[in-house]
């Protein structure tokens, strides 16, 4: 942590500026469209704070007049798209594959993007000192992009006698930018065209079938960027994790319960006159069991996370309250110490409590007893809110927003509340149908503020290194917020109706459907609970597969070693297709491969930061592209050519991974 700022408190320099305003609210709407195509495909999203920092310092490098704190604004606001991206993508899509919509509403949507951002920007707002300032936390994107807006320099003046042009800020804007075309040309000749393929299948029986193999792998240039930022650890475990799921729990299955597996695949028969689609329908029926065992790891994976993060929660808190007595006393705190007042947060939390009510009795029409139930509903809302947002602010000082747990909060909202509004509303008649859309409510909008906390944190830890006015921060936060709230709704519509969220395409069946991994185990624990109720057997099994994980974690955090085993990272593996985890797989030994590599010739660690704009160039281009083609397949159906059953299509997606691996480990 920097004990003195780069600029420092006494120096002002413009920071909340009407160009950083505009261009923030634009960043922030572009990258939430790209977050929330990469989330929905494999259930991850990574900190956009770096590309939104090199984009920023290079367009803004066009005007005459910049400043690093100008920076630091537009990538504050623009990664809070990122963020709350996150927080709907992880919920909202529960509702239309649950039935309740009927498509993505835009209104109800935004709304609840924006309360749910805003109290996560609240709630951390008290503990900013706590846990920037007061502890050792290492906030790593925080501290990477803060090293990216330091190649600007402080202050741009083109007007100056000595002026000289920036070239590492326009270097980083082209290196990012050639990473996206490149994401983006693979991704149109695979949807597009379909000259590539997306990925590469196999199903076989061994051993006269009594061992099911089913494998695969997706050919996506995003996944390796996505591997390639979480870095090894993550991207080893949430490998292991799709071996436990498919390579192991596939076969082990079918030779435990072939049987049940045949009467759900509708398979009869003998064997010796299945077709290959008959395998594949078996291996399908197997895994999608097995992946319920990735949801009892969550499910403890959630829990274990609120219990070891309580003792600094309540620490942060009490450290917050001390700060905000002496500012009342009269010790007025310098520039870069201070927050938006806490009475006005405080007024601020207390007035969401209204549309909070509203929003909730629309969830409830129809139930007797809708009016006391809204009530309730939002004051959870306000008290889990404030226990999670913590959470996930502390959590992204540990590990990084990119790993941030939330769907281990998310999950927990979930079956927390789920339970409490079975006691209350039972589970007859229309209760059983309206229960689990006000919990999905709910989890939506915890999700976005668990998201939008970890991400405010990130950003204000950034500031605190450049020496950034907090509040006019938050305020830019808030601004990334309503500007990503406004364009999710619309990108979540048009990738609907182009690829099929959690579902077949209304209008495009033949396109592959995003998987929505965390929306699909949403509307599941949600409906369950609710309806007949969850099958457990494999839950119990993720229950036993956390409790291995919680204490090897341990042991390793004993030993004092680099590599962890946090659940939640295997969890996801084992929920996810395998083909998935596999480029991320590549993408984090290459991430390994290369900081080996330049700690053996001694380069500093600042030179990280161009594999990590390439790598966030790839899945910018893809998800960009992905939704391009997305509105080309909905508003002109067949009017660009797609080349359907190519015999070379496999070969050359393959091949087409490889470039972009070879292009990533060359230039980055």
């Amino acid at each position: 942590m920097a004990d003195r700022p780069l600029v420092p408190a006494d120096q002002i320099l413009n920071e909340l500026t009407l160009k950083a305003l505009i261009l923030g609210a634009l960043l922030s709407a572009v990258l939430s469209a790209a977050n929330a195509y990469i989330g929905l495909l494999v259930g991850l999203t990574v900190s956009a704070s770096i590309p939104a920092a090199a984009t920023s310092m290079g367009i803004l490098r066009l005007f005459r007049r910049s400043t690093i704190l100008e920076n630091n604004m537009v990538q504050t606001s623009a990664s809070a798209g990122e963020s709350l991206a996150a927080g709907i993508i992880f919920t909202m899509p529960a509702l239309v594959m649950m039935g309740a919509w009927s498509g993505y509403h835009w209104s109800t949507l935004t709304l609840i993007g924006i309360l749910g951002g805003l109290l996560g920007v609240a709630f951390t707002i008290p503990l900013r000192r706590a846990l920037i300032v007061e502890t050792e936390l290492a906030f790593p994107e925080g501290v990477a992009t803060a090293q990216v807006l330091k190649t600007g320099g402080i202050e741009t003046d083109k007007d100056h006698p000595e002026y000289r042009p920036n070239k590492e800020a326009k270097r980083g804007l082209h290196l990012l930018l050639r990473a996206a075309g490149l994401g983006g040309l693979i991704k149109m000749l695979e949807s597009g065209v379909g000259l590539l393929a997306g990925g590469v299948a196999a199903t076989k029986s061994w051993l006269g079938g009594h061992w099911l193999f089913t494998g695969n792998i997706t050919l996506s240039p995003a996944l390796l960027g996505v591997g390639y930022i979480v870095g090894l650890n993550v991207a080893v475990l949430v490998f292991i994790g799709g071996v436990i799921g498919t390579l192991i729990g596939v076969p082990i299955n079918w030779l435990i319960n072939g049987e049940e597996l045949r009467q759900l695949a509708g398979v009869s028969g003998d064997m010796s006159g299945w077709s290959a689609q008959d395998w594949d329908n078996l291996a399908n029926a197997s895994w999608q069991q097995c992946r319920r065992i990735g949801v009892g790891a969550m499910m403890v994976g959630g829990v274990w996370s609120l219990i070891t993060l309580a003792r600094p929660l309540v620490d942060g808190v009490k450290a917050s309250l001390r700060a905000h007595r002496q500012a009342k006393a009269g010790q007025i705190p310098l520039r870069t110490e201070q927050d938006m007042p806490i009475p006005y947060v405080s007024l601020l939390v207390l007035l969401s409590a209204v549309p909070l009510y509203f929003i909730f009795l629309h969830a409830l029409d129809g139930f007797p007893s809708r009016f006391w139930i809204a009530a309730i509903m939002s004051a959870l809302m306000l008290v889990l809110g404030f226990i999670f947002a913590s959470v996930a602010g502390y959590m992204a000082g540990l590990v990084g927003s990119s790993n941030n747990p939330i769907s281990g909060v998310t999950i927990a909202t979930v079956i927390v509340s789920a339970l409490i509004l079975l006691q209350l509303m039972g589970n007859e008649g229309i209760a059983g149908r309206l229960g689990p859309i006000a919990v999905m409510y709910l989890a939506g909008m915890i999700c976005s503020a668990a998201a939008i906390a970890g991400d405010n944190m990130q950003d204000l830890k950034c500031g605190h290194i450049l020496g950034a006015t907090p509040w006019r921060q938050q305020v830019f936060q808030l601004v990334g917020v309503v500007a990503a709230a406004g364009a999710i709704p619309l990108v979540l519509s048009i990738l609907d109706q182009g690829y099929g969220i959690g579902r077949a395409s209304p209008v495009n069946p033949g396109a592959v459907p995003l998987s929505a991994p965390q929306a699909s185990l949403m509307r599941d624990l949600s409906t369950g609970i609710f309806g007949a109720g969850i099958e457990w057997n494999f839950i119990f099994i993720g229950f036993g597969l956390a409790v291995l994980l919680i204490a090897l974690d341990q042991i390793q955090k004993k030993r004092g070693a680099e590599f962890r085993f946090p659940v939640l990272a295997v969890a996801v593996g084992v929920y996810l297709p395998l083909g998935l985890s596999i480029p991320i797989f590549l993408g984090g030994l290459l991430a390994h491969w290369q900081r080996k590599r330049r700690q053996s010739h001694g380069q500093p660690q600042e030179t990280e930061g161009d594999g990590l704009l390439l790598a966030s160039g790839l899945i910018t281009g893809e998800a960009l592209m992905g939704v391009l083609v997305a509105v080309l397949a909905v508003s002109a159906p067949g009017k660009v050519p797609y080349i359907g059953d190519f015999a070379l299509a496999p070969w050359l997606g393959l091949g087409g991974l490889a470039i972009c691996f070879w292009y990533l480990a060359k230039k980055g």
